[in-house]
């Protein structure tokens, strides 16, 4: 049987303020008061696993381990088909990271022109199927753990299209539709995400709805 949170805090193994306040606002009707590992001060492990799966435990273990509550940490990419799964785990590494105006960014053209530059040297016919994954894991500070895992199935065109997305999502169009993540309201793409997918399974299985 799957340990249940309860009400209380839980810290989301983030220092990205967009991504607290998205996963928080998905919790907070559950009585979840969710704290970022970045305003507690905890350190950033080096995400050194193979699978979406490890690199999610990685993080929401060490949250867990450092801070004495339980934790949630997500991972989540890219993968192509007939490039092996890649750019998978490494999906924000294929952005390399760019200074502007002294702050770090990445440039996340140039990893979306990696991926079409592969498919274009395996010619006209090559299979476009990609998914996007997304992993939640919680952890808690005895070392009990779970995994929820979501996936949203589609394929790739070019060249980008939409200016409402980040990341590969202007080049990602989702199965039944004609429009990339970046050209649909966010508010449609939040509906169908790989996201959505992964956090309907941690409701329905924590809180029972």
């Amino acid at each position: 049987m799957t340990r249940k949170l309860g009400g209380g805090s839980l810290v989301i193994a983030t220092h990205n303020a967009g991504k607290l306040k998205e996963i928080a606002a998905l919790l907070e009707p559950y009585g979840m008061k969710c704290l970022s590992a970045g305003s507690l001060g905890l350190p950033e492990p080096a995400e050194t696993g193979t699978t979406f799966v490890e690199n999610a435990l990685i993080k929401a273990r060490a949250a867990a381990q450092a801070s004495g509550l339980a934790a949630l940490a997500d991972d989540s990419g890219l993968s192509v088909e007939t490039l092996g799964g890649r750019p998978g785990v490494y999906t924000a590494d294929w952005a390399e990271r760019q200074w502007f105006e002294g702050d770090p960014g990445r440039d996340w053209y140039m990893a979306m022109g990696k991926v079409e530059g592969m498919l274009q040297q395996l010619g006209p016919d090559a299979d476009r199927s990609a998914a996007f994954h997304c992993v939640l894991a919680i952890a808690w500070p005895d070392g009990e753990q779970v995994v929820y895992e979501g996936r949203c199935t589609g394929s790739l065109t070019w060249p980008p299209r939409g200016d409402m997305g980040f990341g590969y999502d202007p080049v990602f169009v989702p199965e039944g539709r004609e429009h990339t993540f970046a050209e649909i309201d966010p508010s449609e793409k939040h509906a169908i995400s790989h996201r959505a997918d992964a956090f309907a399974k941690l409701v329905a299985d924590q809180f029972g709805v």
